[in-house]
């Protein structure tokens, strides 16, 4: 089956390779992408199948489809570096969530039980109305930046 993409480095972009594998660590997923690349490359020393280049720097098959892919489409720096991620969580409780929680821990356990579990909280956080779902985790984490964590 032909190679869907080609990688055919330009002699800047073999020196920027070379460059990087030279200041990084060998462990480092930018320096086995330049392995790879460097290895691909059609127009340069290695020329070598996605076969040699698994077994020699032992990385899979789609691993190898993958760098030549991002190089072909997105350039060399996109190959090497990957993506930038953009990663923003929205944050689901507020303060006013936290404030409910907070004051809802600081008052009597309810009855037959000695102190107020995370469960109980987040059971009580729901029947009360004040979030309409809510998991012991979520309780943790927000009780866990005061010193009102049940743990302590």
């Amino acid at each position: 089956m032909a190679k869907k993409y080609c990688v055919n480095l330009t002699n800047e972009e073999r020196q920027e390779l070379y460059l990087l594998i030279k200041n990084r660590s060998p462990k480092s997923i930018q320096v086995k992408r330049a392995y790879i690349l460097l290895a691909a490359d059609e127009d340069g020393d290695k020329q070598w199948q996605d076969d040699r280049i698994h077994k020699t720097y032992h990385v899979s098959t789609r691993t190898i489809e993958r760098v030549r892919k991002n190089f072909v489409e997105d350039g060399l720096k996109l190959a090497i570096y990957g993506k930038p991620r953009e990663v923003f969580k929205e944050k689901i409780f507020d303060g006013n969530v936290e404030a409910h929680l907070i004051s809802l821990r600081c008052t009597q356990a309810p009855a037959g039980h000695e102190s107020w579990t995370l469960k109980l909280l987040a059971d009580k956080m729901v029947e009360l109305e004040y979030v309409e779902s809510i998991s012991c985790e979520s309780v943790r984490q927000i009780l866990k930046k005061t010193s009102l964590s049940p743990g302590r």
